[in-house]
């Protein structure tokens, strides 16, 4: 993926905090007074540089947002491989994964990765080809969380649930004309959600190999949520399922 640029104290706060092994360089406006960020990159020998007037429309495309604190992030270094996650996890404890499958949206992306943090999963798993990867804008939409939770890089999302399913999941796809209604499930055992396309859902082979298509019922006004919400509603589901996650 190359290096990606993050901005904004919050999101290099909390890279710094969680994963300083993933910022580069740090570009700081000059009249920036923040001891405890000078302190953090101190402390992790990170290099700085003077962020020019005007340099950080130039980098992120934007004046206003970045607050004078724009950094480079290697994004490979955030991910973790599969294999290396899943020989760790504990399936005992019936963990809960976020599988993405062709999200599209960097927004989408960072906010499911912000409400899997916040609702207690375990990771979130983004495949490498057809799917928003790791940008400045996801780790600033999962307001940091991209720091705090685990990102799992995978190959083919089909092959990825064969194995998990071998693990012990069960496998959910988020889909509007689901087999089974949200709330009706114990989610007892180790699970898997994989989230969709924006547009077009879940590829059908991969809708094919979930063991439950599961729909979230709502007012008949409304024809469905956005991808995001749609986690984030199925992920607090599954929570108050598992408090001890929280």
């Amino acid at each position: 993926m190359g290096k990606v640029y993050i901005y904004g104290k919050h999101a290099l706060m909390e890279a710094l905090q969680n994963t300083p092994r993933v910022i580069r360089k740090v570009f700081l406006a000059p009249d920036l007074r923040d001891a405890d960020l000078r302190a953090l990159l101190e402390k992790h020998s990170i290099p700085t540089a003077t962020l020019a007037p005007g340099k950080g429309k130039e980098l992120v495309g934007r004046e206003t947002a970045h607050q004078g604190v724009i950094a480079t992030m290697d994004p490979t270094a955030l991910l973790i491989p599969f294999d290396d996650f899943i020989a760790t996890l504990d399936t005992a404890a019936n963990p809960a994964v976020a599988v993405l499958g062709e999200v599209q949206d960097p927004h989408n992306v960072g906010a499911i990765i912000r409400s899997a943090a916040a609702f207690g999963l375990s990771a979130v798993l983004i495949p490498e080809h057809n799917q928003a990867g790791v940008t400045g804008a996801v780790v600033k939409t999962s307001a940091g969380m991209a720091f705090r939770i685990p990102l799992v890089s995978i190959g083919n999302v089909n092959t990825t649930l064969k194995t998990l399913k071998e693990k012990g999941f069960w496998t959910y796809g988020l889909a509007m004309n689901g087999t089974a209604t949200l709330g009706s499930d114990a989610f007892d055992a180790p699970v898997a959600f994989v989230i969709g396309n924006e547009g077009a859902g879940i590829r059908q082979m991969t809708l094919q190999a979930c063991d439950v298509t599961l729909s979230i019922p709502m007012h008949p006004r409304t024809e469905s949520l956005n991808a995001a919400v749609s986690a984030a509603v199925v992920f607090y589901e599954w929570s108050k399922k598992h408090p001890e996650a929280l």
